[in-house]
């Protein structure tokens, strides 16, 4: 349990306390909070912090102390009054970005001093090799956090008759990552996880360390660890894959929710230690009591061949055979999404709650890209220009998934002349949706909080990034920043969303992960799901916090948050949202640090 975040009459705080993980003190009784990205600022960059209020208030100015000399290093006026937010009547930004030099400051204003925080080059460094702990800790098969094998029998298919593969078959699909707190395992996850981790290396290459083995384990073995892990995906996406005419969606599904274990040789679904591995065959499949919106083969189907792809130009030079096997698989992908045309959903026994991604156009405009269709990619980005969520106040769980069109990206470094104007202008619109809702609030926050909205967060930074970089241009940097700024402590409740980042941080330690909560293991690195609206929350089945809510203060009729192991909503991590995360996190040190 964290120490509550109040605001109290304090005056002889002791010069060498670090203000990071105590509550804001005040020297008056207003209820008042500086909210700052506690993994902290770059010299160059966008500096902005968020002073916050549970009454009205009229301040004009704020200062930046080093925390050092305790003098004040700068001043600032405080712009306009945002107003009311979440659980706050008051806001104001306050932005410090003309201050360049590095250090460690604080913030104070209106009687309210904000936690430490540092600024420098470095605020970013290793940032992206830690949240890989979490991945290898997801690794099904041979898990090397655990030091142990689980989920060895995997797996008996279903619905594959019509291709050949009589249900309640044996087909060997061990490996990959477990998704979640839970122990499923999804294609379509997976896939994007995939995809990121091998762009993080492409594009980053110079950001991550060797200091695992490829089965996880202490060790070198003359291969960035980032590519290691991205391996682990991609070997598992070639057994789901086995066949020309075979894919599989999941292993797994919702029986799997029986009970909070670590994982193990689960033995719920009938076929002793074996579990069900869910065939695409492009039909409708079980979701509870009814049947889902599978339409086609497409959008999980399209996922593995950019994987296969990428991971096939990686791998070119240092394993051809593994490589050529890679683009064999992406050619037979490819001809797979192309069978039907449409979506396919995942699936559910017991429960109607499934992954309900409803587009796949912007996976088959990615796919299409990687098989140098340029055509048939740019008709793919025009009947999708603008993923649906930007602008969206809501959507269903997953729904447009992978939340951002990773196709446009590519597509606008393959084409020329107004074919890439119109694309890159496709990614303008969608941040100027985003923009447009924003802009009325201190913490720049137009991203709906809808189940894993910190995953929508971390697509929403890395889009702006991709505009920025495809362009030149600064006009949405600001956005861009508030929203990673969110994601470590600039948000209604000062918390970090990433577990145990960074170390000295206010950051998730009571997580809806099993990991955690049976054996009070680390999992470090893991992105929770984040901040829900309170109407969502209100109609959640089977959610009890466990300890008196630390972030009571915070919570509000808009959204709540709850760093509790009973909240599966906000407090749960996800293996794709820190995958994303990842990549996210690569791109801001290399930016800092001037690596490539």
């Amino acid at each position: 349990m964290k120490i509550l975040s109040i605001s109290l009459v304090f005056f002889f705080l002791p010069s060498w306390l670090n203000y990071t993980n105590i509550p804001t003190y005040t020297t008056s009784f207003v209820q008042a909070w500086i909210r700052i990205n506690q993994l902290g600022y770059t010299p160059a960059g966008i500096k902005v912090a968020v002073w916050c209020a549970k009454e009205k208030s009229q301040i004009k100015e704020f200062e930046l102390v080093d925390a050092t000399t305790k003098k004040v290093v700068f001043k600032g006026d405080v712009g306009k009054a945002f107003g009311a937010y979440g659980p706050f009547l008051d806001t104001y930004r306050l932005d410090f970005s003309k201050f360049q030099r590095t250090g460690q400051f604080y913030l104070q204003a209106g009687g309210v001093r904000s936690p430490q925080f540092r600024i420098g080059t470095d605020a970013y460094k290793g940032a992206a090799d830690f949240c890989l702990r979490y991945m290898r800790q997801q690794r099904t098969g041979f898990n090397p956090y655990l030091k142990d094998s689980c989920h060895t029998h995997d797996g008996y298919a279903l619905y594959g008759t019509k291709a050949g593969l009589p249900d309640s078959s044996h087909v060997d699909v061990v490996g990959g990552w477990h998704d979640a707190t839970d122990y499923l395992q999804y294609a379509t996850t997976s896939a994007n996880a995939t995809y990121h981790l091998l762009m993080a290396y492409r594009d980053f290459p110079g950001v991550f360390t060797d200091t695992r083995q490829a089965n996880g384990l202490e060790g070198k073995n003359k291969q960035a660890d980032v590519l290691d892990e991205a391996r682990w995906g991609l070997d598992w996406l070639v057994k789901m894959h086995p066949r020309p005419d075979w894919m599989f969606n999941q292993i797994a599904d919702d029986r799997d929710h029986i009970s909070m274990r670590m994982p193990a040789q689960d033995s719920q679904y009938g076929r002793g230690y074996e579990r069900p591995v869910y065939f695409i065959n492009g039909e409708s499949q079980q979701q509870g009591k009814g049947m889902n919106h599978t339409t086609g083969t497409s959008s999980t189907a399209a996922k593995f061949v950019s994987a296969f792809a990428l991971g096939a130009q990686l791998y070119k030079q240092t394993d051809k055979a593994y490589s050529d096997q890679l683009q064999e698989k992406a050619k037979t992908a490819y001809a797979f999404a192309l069978k039907k045309p449409g979506v396919t959903q995942t699936v559910s026994v017991k429960s109607p709650y499934i992954y309900a991604e409803d587009n796949w156009v912007d996976d088959m405009e990615l796919a299409a890209t990687w098989q140098k269709q340029w055509n048939e990619a740019l008709q793919y980005a025009t009947n999708e220009s603008v993923t649906p969520w930007l602008g969206k106040d809501t959507a269903a769980h997953y729904q447009w998934y992978p939340f951002i069109n990773l196709g446009h990206y590519e597509l606008a470094q393959q084409v020329k002349g107004k074919d890439r104007e119109m694309v890159v202008g496709y990614y303008k619109k969608g941040i100027e949706q985003v923009w447009n809702k924003a802009k009325a609030n201190a913490f720049y926050r137009g991203v709906p909080f809808i189940w894993c909205s910190n995953n929508l967060t971390v697509a929403f930074a890395i889009q702006c990034l991709w505009y920025q970089k495809l362009t030149n241009s600064h006009e949405f940097e600001a956005l861009g920043q508030a929203t990673i700024d969110w994601l470590f402590g600039c948000n209604p409740w000062g918390t970090s969303m990433v577990y145990g980042l960074p170390a000295w941080g206010d950051t998730p330690a009571d997580p809806h992960a099993a990991f955690t909560h049976l054996k009070q293991y680390p999992i470090d690195g893991g992105l929770v799901d984040g901040p829900v609206y309170g109407s969502i929350y209100k109609k959640l089945i089977g959610i009890q916090l466990h300890e008196l809510d630390e972030y009571a203060t915070f919570q509000s009729d808009l959204v709540v948050y709850h760093d509790d192991y009973g909240d599966y909503s906000t407090n749960e991590p996800t293996m794709d949202g820190t995958a994303s995360l990842i990549y996210l996190l690569a791109a801001k040190e290399a930016e800092a640090m001037g690596k490539k």
